[in-house]
This record gives structure tokens, C-alpha cells and sequence, in this order.
């Protein structure tokens, strides 16, 4: 692989980027960090956006959860495309709806399932992921009843966060702590990135870029046909993550509340409303 990795940096001010991928943004669920992704979204001009899936959550959509903040995110994604941003929506299984229309272009919007692009030579394959999750694929209704778990899990974590950092404490994330002590899940993981990475190089590619498993992760792999490297978005449930490519490398982007601190310029309802409102807004 000639192109070099950055696994994390900082991330300030306004940047121009070639490409941003951003997953499993989960719009209309309680544990989405809408605000905090249009502050994201509003500091890049990429020349391409690729969502990989799961940003709108019709799985869970209800018509009395969708906060003005989740709006937001709509509106900055208007703005980008208006501004000369080709956005790729590719889907996902919490959005898997769109796949009938997954053929579809309005403008400088794309509707896919997969994308495959040629970067300085090199093949690079971006799609959501659901395809290798057994669960998905054989007992949907199973995965439904955890995701609505998942998200009672994601709005108790945010209720004992507030406390925990007014009594400064800090931060923990209760859905990490028990993915990581099951061992199923942990075995899922590393499954999930060796079908893929294995399967990217069958086919060629030089990268494979997933989501789907809220899982951030940048790694290279061989075996005897070849070698690939992997990469995951993350989400913006507990990571809050994203890949850049600046036209040369490749880098995890990883949000800091304090990288936006003194950004005038991003009026999501101001930061006090944020403060204010904390457990109770996306």
C-alpha cells in the first residue's frame, strides 16, 4: 500500500478534504449526537461525502422523536451539496428501505449500495456491512428487539454520564464495557473485519471501508492471495468518528467537544441549550 495511514488527529478549523466518510449516524433515535455532528460537518468542505449506512434509523423512527437538532443535520447535508459536495448515500440495514431506489441520482446525490473508487492507483470499496451479519440476514426481527435495547442502554448511559461529570468523574460507556466483556461479541468483531478484509482482496481491492459494527478502526492484513487494508467509520452513537482522505492519506477523525469550544460560527441552538438540555436532545 503506497498511501500512508493516520490512525487519529485533531481536527480545527474549516478543512478542505477530498473525502469524509461518516456512518451509523442513527437520525431519530435518542443516542444520535446530532449536534455534534453538524458542529463536525460544518468545520470541512469535502469535495465527496460518502454516509455508509444506518445515518437515518427508520427501523426505530418514531413521528414524535425528531428533535430540531436532527433537522439540523439535514439542512448542513443541503447546504454541503449546494456548495459543490457530492454526497454517496449508501445503505445500510437500519435504512435498508432505500434500496429500492438504490440506483437512483438527484444532482450531487447518489443512492447506492456499495461505491468503488480509484485512488491514486488504488482500489477502494466502501460499503455498510449488514451483508456478513448472520442476525441480519436469517432473524431480522431478533435484531430489532436488540437495537430498541441498545437504545434504552444509550439514553440510561447518557442519564449516568450527566451526573458522573458533574461530580467530575468523567465519561464511561456502558454498552463498550459489556460489548467487550462478551465474548460472542468480541468474536463477532474480529469475524466481521476478516470476512471483509479476506473477501476485499478476492475481488482486488486494495481497501475495504465498512461501518455497521461502531467499531473505528484503521489495520492492515495478508494472507497468501494478497493484502488489504481495513477501515471502519466508527458511528455517532459512542465513537463519534469519521475517515478523512486528504487526496494522500487516510486518517480517523475522532470529535472533541473542546475543538468546538470557541466556534462561533456553528449556532446550533447555541451551546447553552446544549448544556441545558443535555440527557434530552439528540
Amino acid at each position: 500500500m503506497c498511501a500512508k495511514i493516520i490512525f487519529e488527529m485533531a481536527h480545527t478549523g474549516k478543512t478542505s478534504l477530498d473525502i469524509v466518510v461518516i456512518s451509523d449516524v442513527h437520525l431519530g433515535t435518542v443516542g444520535c449526537h446530532a449536534v455534534e455532528l453538524a458542529e463536525y460537518l460544518n468545520s470541512i468542505e469535502p469535495k465527496t461525502l460518502i454516509l455508509n449506512g444506518d445515518i437515518i434509523d427508520i427501523w426505530n423512527f418514531k413521528k414524535y422523536y425528531w428533535p430540531e437538532t436532527h433537522m439540523v443535520v439535514i439542512r448542513t447535508l443541503l447546504n454541503m451539496m449546494t456548495n459543490g459536495t457530492d454526497i454517496y448515500y449508501l445503505t445500510g440495514n437500519h435504512d435498508e428501505v432505500i434500496r429500492k431506489v438504490s440506483s437512483l441520482q438527484l444532482g450531487p446525490l447518489f443512492i447506492r449500495d456499495k461505491l468503488v473508487l480509484n485512488l491514486n492507483g488504488e482500489k477502494v470499496w466502501f460499503f455498510h456491512g449488514d451483508i456478513f451479519d448472520i442476525t441480519m440476514k436469517y432473524t431480522k426481527w431478533i435484531a430489532k428487539i436488540g437495537s430498541h435495547g441498545y437504545d434504552l442502554l444509550i439514553l440510561l448511559n447518557r442519564m449516568i454520564n450527566y451526573f458522573s461529570v458533574k461530580m467530575g468523574r468523567g465519561k464511561l460507556s456502558l454498552s463498550k464495557k459489556i460489548k467487550f466483556s462478551v465474548k460472542k461479541a468480541v468474536r463477532f468483531i474480529e469475524d466481521f473485519e476478516t470476512t471483509a478484509m479476506e473477501l476485499a482482496i478476492s475481488e482486488g481491492y486494495d481497501y475495504v471501508v465498512c461501518g455497521h459494527i461502531h467499531q473505528p478502526k484503521i489495520r492492515g492484513y495478508e494472507n497468501e492471495k494478497g493484502s488489504v487494508i481495513y477501515m471502519n467509520s466508527g458511528d455517532w452513537i459512542e465513537n463519534l468518528t469519521a475517515l478523512e482522505y486528504d487526496g494522500h492519506e487516510w486518517s480517523m477523525y475522532r470529535y472533541e467537544e473542546s475543538d468546538f469550544a470557541v466556534n462561533e460560527k456553528i449556532d446550533l441552538l447555541t451551546r447553552k441549550y446544549k448544556k441545558e438540555n443535555g440527557i434530552l436532545i439528540g
